[in-house]
Parts: C-alpha cells; structure tokens; sequence
C-alpha cells in the first residue's frame, strides 16, 4: 500500500504537469564576499537593488521564475561562512556560483572555493551555475579569461541544451557573464539551470 507522502508526491507532479502547481527546485548562492550573492537574491525575491551589509548568517527565501518556484539559500562568502557550506549541500538540486569578474586578484582564491566544491561528493550530480559578475566595471574578465583561469573549458557543458541527454556527464557546468546591478545576464543563466535539473 502506497503511503500517504507517495502519494501527495505523485498528485503535485500531476499537478506541476497540468500546470496547476509549480515545481520547486532548491538551490544554494556561494561564492567569495561581495562578489554578488545577496544582491542577486535580492534582486530575484524583491526585484530590488539596494546596498547589502555582509552576510553574518545564512538566508533562506523563495522566488519565482517562470513557472519554477526556487528555494535558495544565501550563504556567507566570507572565510568563516565558506566553512559551513557544506552544511548546505544536502538535498539541493543546483548550484549558482558568483565570481567577482572584476577582482582578478581574488581569482585564486574563487579557483580555490570552486576546485573544493566541484570535488564535493555531496553535489557531484548537481548542476552548477556560474556566474562572472560585474561585467559592467571595465576592467572585469571575459568569459574566456574565467573559463581558462579556473579551468572550466573541459568542464563546460555548453548552453544549447546538447548535454541534457548525455548520460557520461555527472553535472551539468556552464559560466554566465552577467552585471547583477544592470539586471543583465543573470537570467539567461537561472533559465539554464532549470533546465538542467
């Protein structure tokens, strides 16, 4: 006999199906402070910009996109937060990795926090979102200059959904370019995303 949790589970993809309910995917923010976190899920819950005090202790909000609901958490970037991420990777579906694209000299060390999260056994299924932030400042990389410094070219999947089916692949990877202050670039990326759960 079906238990009762089986069941609701079973209605709510009917529904998600029929386009009655939506589906909601659980994701995680990360990445170094002040390369963008908190602004994009603020932009993303209450489609505003407005100045962010470091993130001391986690956040967890939802917002809409499409027809997906998303539970995000918004974990610190500073040195202490980063040792607590990985109290945030169970039962997550994705991954939105935020590099600071203007401030190459903390490359090393976003190469560092991204190299340990993609060894991670605990997301080596989830895809992985990430976003080259700050494309507005002049002075920030290009998407070539972060996929070669961090070694992602090998890694990329690739934005035209030909991964989907791959089944040699563990994840999903791919890197945005966007300018959160702009609005630009982020959403292409979230689209990307949910369509890799």
């Amino acid at each position: 006999m079906p238990s009762w949790f089986s069941w609701w589970n079973w209605m709510k993809d009917i529904m998600i199906f029929l386009g009655l309910a939506r589906k909601t995917i659980k994701i995680v923010f990360l990445g170094l402070d002040n390369a963008g976190k908190t602004t994009l899920f603020r932009m993303l819950k209450d489609n505003m910009m407005i100045q962010h005090t470091p993130t001391l202790h986690p956040d967890r909000d939802e917002f809409c996109l499409g027809g997906l609901t998303f539970l995000a958490v918004d974990v610190g970037g500073h040195e202490q937060a980063r040792r607590l991420w990985r109290d945030y990777y169970w039962d997550i579906d994705g991954i939105v990795f935020i590099i600071d694209a203007s401030d190459k000299e903390r490359f090393r060390e976003a190469k560092k926090e991204l190299d340990g999260l993609l060894r991670e056994q605990m997301t080596d299924k989830c895809p992985v979102l990430i976003l080259g932030n700050k494309i507005d400042i002049p002075t920030a990389a290009s998407e070539q200059q972060i996929k070669e410094y961090f070694n992602l070219n090998a890694l990329v999947t690739g934005k035209n959904n030909e991964d989907l089916n791959d089944k040699n692949k563990t994840r999903s990877i791919d890197v945005f370019m966007c300018s959160i202050l702009k609005k630009q670039g982020y959403g292409a990326g979230l689209r990307w995303l949910a369509e890799h759960l």
